[in-house]
């Protein structure tokens, strides 16, 4: 089969070349270059795509270059941006998944007559009967199948996720020092590509929008304070709002644009017995009844259940929960814990 690696630069990315060539598999590499501003963190940093090609060079496979910055900055960078802009709380690394990663670099493979894309992501894709199915990684600390979760059966049958059943991020690396690849000991990368260490998220967004104060006052509308940007605020949100310490603990429980007011209050405050989400995608097709749900990429699973509505789902928490941010993505796996359904975004 011949089969285009998502190379990032990782040694995720890099061990599911090594496994697609000891297979048997055509394999070339491909890393995308997604953004063109400055970047020191996450995967579009020079050195990056510098790694990749060498990792490459020592598997003896082609490598290339995409430029697909226009399509990340319309897919990605706008969204982000405009989420800020109106109060929500976006996944920018969800939205490349969708838009560019599992979208354009697909579509750009089939027209190079490829079979199939293969990226370092911990999932895996089980045939159930006639049809596919997303699971977990088998490490469940290094899990990613919540970030995959927008893949359909179209998409399932044309990706392969050759590292997820590594029982263990150390073998992994093992196996990487074992082949010689120079990504065997790099760190994980974890922060947002377009957001620079050093300036970091409130710089990158007040190039791109204007940033609004807004007044801080606990649920019974006693003024406490103000925070100097509304849009850097979110839902949980505990650190940083300029409140005088030593009291109880307070979180951000609302947010309201219209008034330039972030509302803070106690932990149970946050509580809401059920959530509404819109943007449904399905791995195949809808679910309702009992599920598991997970509202983070690295969160524990809680036990709900899903009913449809005019634009999404509603979803009836077994016990009330801490409220969600609207704009994250939302992860529903069946009961067992093992297989994705779908998700959506919380509003």
């Amino acid at each position: 089969m011949k089969v285009l690696v998502a190379m990032s630069g990782g040694v995720d990315s890099s061990v599911a070349a090594a496994l697609l060539l000891r297979e048997g598999h055509q394999v070339v590499g491909v890393t995308m270059r997604l953004w063109g501003g400055a970047s020191d963190t996450g995967c579009c940093s020079v050195a990056d795509v510098d790694d990749a090609r060498r990792v490459a060079q020592q598997l003896g496979i082609d490598h290339l270059v995409f430029n697909f910055t226009e399509d990340f900055d319309a897919a990605v960078v706008g969204p982000y941006v405009r989420a800020h802009a109106t109060g929500a709380t976006p996944n920018p690394c969800i939205e490349c998944n969708r838009g560019v990663k599992f979208s354009r670099l697909v579509e750009r493979a089939e027209v190079l007559g490829f079979d199939a894309v293969a990226t370092g992501h911990h999932a895996r894709i089980e045939r159930r009967g006639d049809r596919l199915a997303l699971a977990r990684g088998v490490d469940r600390a290094k899990d990613q199948s919540y970030v995959v979760h927008m893949l359909d059966q179209e998409r399932l049958a044309r990706t392969l996720f050759p590292v997820g059943s590594f029982p263990a991020k150390a073998q992994l690396r093992a196996l990487a020092a074992e082949l010689g690849l120079r990504t065997a000991t790099k760190p994980d990368s974890q922060d947002v590509c377009f957001i620079t260490s050093t300036g970091g998220r409130e710089a990158f967004l007040r190039e791109r929008l204007a940033l609004h104060p807004a007044t801080v006052v606990d649920t019974s509308g006693r003024r406490l304070g103000e925070v100097p940007a509304i849009e850097l605020v979110t839902i949980g949100q505990r650190k940083g709002l300029g409140l005088p310490g030593g009291g109880p603990k307070r979180f951000v429980v609302d947010v309201d644009r219209s008034t330039s007011t972030v509302v803070v209050g106690a932990e149970h405050e946050l509580l809401r017995p059920a959530l509404a989400l819109t943007r449904m995608s399905w791995v195949d097709g809808p679910v309702t009844g009992d599920v598991l749900v997970q509202c983070s990429a690295h969160g524990a699973t809680e036990p709900a259940t899903v009913e449809p509505t005019a634009d999404g789902v509603t979803l009836t928490w077994r016990e009330p929960q801490r409220r969600v941010a609207p704009g994250q993505s939302v992860v529903l796996y069946d009961p067992s814990d093992r297989y994705v359904l779908g998700g959506g975004i919380a509003t």
